[in-house]
C-alpha cells in the first residue's frame, strides 16, 4: 500500500522501548491467551477487556530503562502513524457527511507490557481498542506470530486491516451502538450473548472495509494483493480457523467474533459498497 507523505497525528502515542512497569499477562504469548479465550484481537467490549486484563494479569515486573528504537522501529511507527491519520480523515469525512462530529482516538504503541484504561496489556492481548481511554493499543510483534502461528498471509496491509478494524469499535463507541450490544446481553444466555459479540465484531470488520472503501477514494492507496492481504488476516481470525487451529474441533455456541466465512464477507461488503447504513450484522438476532 501506499502510504508515504501523510500528515503527523497529535494522537498517536509511540511508547516502545519504555517500560511501564507494570504486570505481565500469564500464557506464553498470543497462542497461551488463544487457548484461554479463544480470542486474537479485538475483545473490545470494555468489559470484556477489563475483565480478561484483571483475571490473566500475572506477577509485577520490574521497570526497564528506555532504549532507542531502531531505524526499522521508526519505520514502523510512521507507517503505523499513517494508518492512523488515514483512519482520522476518513471518519471525520464520513461523520461530516452524517452531520455528526469525529472524535480521535489515541493510538498507543508499546513493548511487553503497558498500562491503559482497561488494565495492564501485553503483546498476549492482542491489538484492542479500550473504550475506558478511547484508545487503541498494540504491541507490533503480534503480527509476526498472525503470520507464523495462524497462518496469515501477512503484509503492510493485512496490518491496516487490523487497525481499521480496532478503530471501527471507536466508531461503534461514538455511535453508542457498543453500549447498546452491552445492553442488549443483560439477561441473555452465554450462546445469546455471543451471538451479539459476534455482530460487534463484524460490525467493526464492515467499518474496516468502509475505510478501506474511501481511503481509496481519497488517496489512491492501494496496490495489488493488498485485499488479499486483509482477507487472509480475517480468515486466520474468525473463530473457527482459531478453534480447529487451538483445540481440534469447533463450537459454534461459542463463537465470539464470527466465522472467518463471515469476516471476509462483512469487510468485503464495506469495502464495495462504502455505505455506513449497510452494515447492521445485528439484523439476524433481532
Amino acid at each position: 500500500m501506499k502510504w508515504s507523505g501523510r500528515r503527523n497525528s497529535e494522537n498517536f502515542e509511540d511508547r516502545r522501548g519504555m517500560s511501564s512497569g507494570g504486570k505481565t499477562i500469564i500464557g506464553g504469548g498470543i497462542i497461551g491467551i488463544v487457548i484461554l479465550l479463544l480470542n486474537v484481537f479485538g475483545g473490545e467490549n470494555g468489559q470484556m477487556i477489563g475483565t480478561i486484563l484483571e483475571q490473566t494479569q500475572g506477577k509485577q515486573t520490574n521497570p526497564t530503562e528506555q532504549r532507542a528504537l531502531t531505524a526499522a522501529e521508526i519505520e514502523e511507527g510512521k507507517f503505523i502513524e499513517a494508518i492512523l491519520v488515514d483512519t482520522e480523515d476518513v471518519w471525520g469525512k464520513i461523520f461530516q457527511e452524517n452531520n455528526l462530529q469525529y472524535e480521535r482516538p489515541n493510538l498507543v504503541l508499546f513493548t511487553d507490557s503497558y498500562e491503559t484504561g482497561c488494565g495492564s496489556a501485553t503483546s498476549a492481548s492482542g491489538p484492542f481498542y479500550c473504550p475506558a481511554d478511547q484508545k487503541v493499543y498494540m504491541d507490533l510483534s503480534f503480527f509476526e506470530e498472525l503470520k507464523t502461528k495462524f497462518g496469515a498471509q501477512g503484509g503492510d496491509f493485512a496490518t491496516a486491516y487490523v487497525i481499521a478494524h480496532e478503530i471501527g469499535h471507536h466508531v461503534q463507541t461514538l455511535l453508542g451502538t457498543s453500549t447498546k450490544m452491552r445492553q442488549m446481553q443483560e439477561g441473555k444466555s452465554q450462546s445469546q450473548a455471543n451471538k451479539l459479540s459476534v455482530a460487534l465484531e463484524l460490525q467493526a470488520d464492515f467499518y474496516a472495509g468502509v475505510w478501506t472503501h474511501y481511503n481509496q477514494k481519497m488517496n489512491n492507496f492501494l496496490e495489488e494483493g493488498d485485499i488479499d492481504e486483509a482477507l487472509s488476516a480475517a480468515h486466520a481470525v474468525g473463530d473457527d480457523a482459531i478453534q480447529a487451529k487451538i483445540q481440534g474441533h469447533i463450537v459454534p455456541e461459542s463463537f465470539t467474533h464470527g466465522t472467518s466465512a463471515q469476516r471476509k464477507a462483512w469487510f468485503m461488503k464495506g469495502y464495495k459498497t462504502g455505505d455506513i447504513n449497510q452494515g447492521d450484522t445485528f439484523a439476524e438476532i433481532r
